[in-house]
């Protein structure tokens, strides 16, 4: 219990700028509405969000749960295929020449307008919204590892050779922790953005889900269901995040140079 109330107390020495900042400004929203008499149906008050937060608490839970499953899933899928197209990318030339070129310029088309053909092509299920989500994360983890796999020391792989170490030992044993601060700064990107991923594709086509639930919400007035539900988007995107900083502090607790190499991303 000690080492718990000693965890959150530090936590809120870090973060007491942000939750201070964050404090005045929800105080700010809400005196701007009843101040200036703005209707709830065009921009409720916090008061009344939060209301409607335990309202709803059982209807947002049930959807949170949809949202989640397809995130974690996609979020999955796209770490396999980011692991193993960067793999590909550094170790062989003609894949990075005929490859990594396609995955920038895919990069050109908005996801958005691919969602609907999505639907035609897979169906409504959840199938659909889990390519939606791994095509919004696949990238920064492709480009992120790439990078940490390249920014190994020549000199340090020259004297790996030199002590007879094999090209899958150079690569587990050197260029894995050297590329693992970039990689997880990659990874903390993509948790994020897989959200939206996941609310664009539930937004285009689904039956459930947070991005369904607002869809549904917003032209019936729900305003405040609406509001209730980015929130809950945004405490499951920095949970995800969270989640990720703790992975990666107890993946790099082994390479102290390597963990330091992180806090400075991460600056």
């Amino acid at each position: 219990m000690r080492l718990i109330h000693n965890y959150m107390w530090q936590a809120v020495k870090n973060w007491y700028p942000a939750i201070l900042t964050f404090a005045v400004l929800i105080v700010v929203w809400e005196l701007c509405v009843w101040f200036l008499e703005i209707q709830r149906w065009l921009l409720p008050p916090p008061t009344i969000i939060f209301q409607e937060l335990i309202d709803s608490i059982g209807l947002l839970t049930r959807h949170a749960g949809i949202t989640v499953v397809e995130i974690i899933m996609g979020f999955a899928v796209s770490l396999m295929i980011g692991v193993a197209l960067a793999s590909g990318i550094v170790w062989s030339r003609a894949m990075e020449r005929s490859v990594y070129p396609i995955i920038i310029a895919s990069q050109t088309i908005p996801i958005f307008t691919l969602a609907p053909l999505l639907i035609i092509w897979v169906g409504t299920d959840i199938m659909s919204k889990v390519i939606v989500v791994v095509l919004f994360t696949f990238f920064p983890l492709v480009v992120s590892l790439v990078t940490g796999l390249r920014s190994v020391d020549s000199e340090s792989v020259d004297m790996f050779r030199t002590l007879g170490a094999t090209n899958a030992q150079i690569f587990r044993k050197l260029m894995i922790p050297t590329a693992l601060p970039n990689f997880f700064a990659g990874m903390k990107v993509a948790a994020v953005v897989s959200v939206i991923g996941a609310v664009i594709g539930e937004w285009v086509g689904a039956s459930g889900g947070l991005g369904w639930l607002m869809k549904l919400s917003g032209p019936q007035f729900q305003t405040a269901r609406v509001f209730a539900a980015i929130v809950v988007l945004s405490v499951v995107a920095i949970t995800l995040f969270a989640v990720i900083v703790a992975i990666e502090k107890w993946s790099l607790r082994k390479y102290p140079s390597t963990l330091n190499q992180a806090k400075n991303l991460g600056e």
